[in-house]
């Protein structure tokens, strides 16, 4: 059970957040969810596909690498992308709510906890959360902002993919990677948006999506996918050097 607390400026001032990227930190993935607050920037790196979680739930997740524990985007350097996927973007850090009371009302509030017991949290080495003065960091502004992102983007996943389904449009993908004559990779139990379905789509069905925004969405799902062939040609420079 991970060791939480409210951040605060007082009893947290001194605590440093190591936000180099690296297998330690559990960036040696390879698939990581996304959200839907994140595709349009996903989209441009990493093929979106969609998995149903441990519940039966779709779920948005990027590719990352064909082996296990494989992300072809890692290396001693750190992850060479344009975006990191949020979730590995918000380090020991998770978003709670308390009630506060603001104005004469009782309100739900987003709050932020730390993880101390997380092996990027020590008092040595990394990004500072406070300033001296005890005003936020640039680097916790930074993570209040993913968290936010991270926050809208699972209350939005439900009633996307819900959209997505009564639409019809979610379909499985076979997904059949060939690097050379010898060499093949199969993504198991996947799905992805129909092209088909989506572009027969008109009149109310249409017209829901759109105003919802999840229109938008799928067709970044869609844009994705050319991103395979990105991640192909990583493996085989990836299995040329180790050659």
């Amino acid at each position: 059970m991970a060791n939480t607390a409210l951040l605060n400026n007082i009893a947290h001032k001194d605590l440093k957040v190591n936000a180099r990227h690296g297998a330690a930190f559990g960036d040696a993935v390879n698939q990581t969810v996304v959200f839907p607050t994140e595709f349009a920037e996903v989209q441009r790196e990493y093929p979106i596909l969609f998995r149903k979680d441990e519940a039966g739930k779709y779920q948005a997740v990027a590719l990352l690498g064909f082996d296990r524990e494989e992300n072809l985007f890692l290396d001693e350097a750190g992850w060479q992308a344009r975006h990191v996927p949020v979730i590995h973007q918000r380090g020991p850090f998770i978003i709670g709510f308390q009630n506060q009371q603001i104005e004469g009302e009782t309100r739900r509030e987003p709050v932020i906890h730390i993880d101390l017991d997380n092996p990027r949290v020590n008092e040595t080495e990394g990004q500072p959360l406070f300033l001296p003065h005890g005003g936020h960091a640039p680097y916790l502004q930074h993570v209040s902002h993913i968290l936010r992102v991270i926050h809208a983007g699972a209350e939005i996943a439900g009633p996307m993919f819900a959209a997505f389904d009564e639409a019809g449009l979610i379909e499985p993908a076979a997904m059949d990677i060939k690097l050379d004559e010898h060499t093949t990779y199969k993504v198991p139990d996947i799905y992805t948006i129909s092209e088909e379905k989506l572009a027969a789509l008109e009149g109310a069905a249409l017209e829901r999506l759109h105003k919802a925004g999840y229109l938008r969405a799928a067709y970044l799902v869609l844009a994705s996918l050319a991103n395979v062939n990105r991640l192909i040609g990583l493996k085989n420079a990836r299995r040329a050097a180790e050659a």
